[in-house]
């Protein structure tokens, strides 16, 4: 990633997003793909700060609502207030609830509904969607 600031992703065209993005950045936050279980540079990751996002640098989550799901990405019981939308996801021969950085649409990863106290949310969020603020 070569900027931080937000982006309204109707302002940059496909090859705008294919230059500020890395191949993997833009494979999963662009065209809505994974990457492979455990191998992204959050999953063991401990620190205290905010996770942004890895395409225009909004804030989405506190390292404070991390956990050890053992789902094999990174797992949050919370996302920062208005950070992340949400939509049906019917790829894969699934149904899942995809979610999408707020300001800029891309794709970060899914949620689901048996995560820990308070939420019982698991939002599992691909390392490559992200960047990290340590505090």
């Amino acid at each position: 990633m070569t900027e931080t600031e937000p982006a309204d992703p109707s302002a940059l065209t496909d090859e705008e997003w294919r230059d500020r993005l890395t191949e993997a950045e833009y494979r999963v936050l662009r065209e809505s793909g994974t990457e492979a279980r455990f191998s992204g540079d959050y999953v063991d990751h401990e620190a205290d700060g905010i996770y942004r996002c890895a395409a225009c640098g909004a804030e989405l989550f506190d390292a404070e609502t991390k956990y050890d799901s053992g789902c094999g990405w990174p797992a949050f019981y919370a996302a920062e207030e208005e950070s992340v939308t949400t939509t049906v996801d019917t790829s894969h021969g699934m149904r899942r609830t995809e979610v999408r950085c707020s300001s800029c649409d891309s794709h970060l990863g899914h949620v689901f509904d048996d995560g820990p106290e308070p939420t019982g949310k698991r939002f599992c969020i691909n390392s490559v969607a992200m960047a990290f603020d340590e505090e």
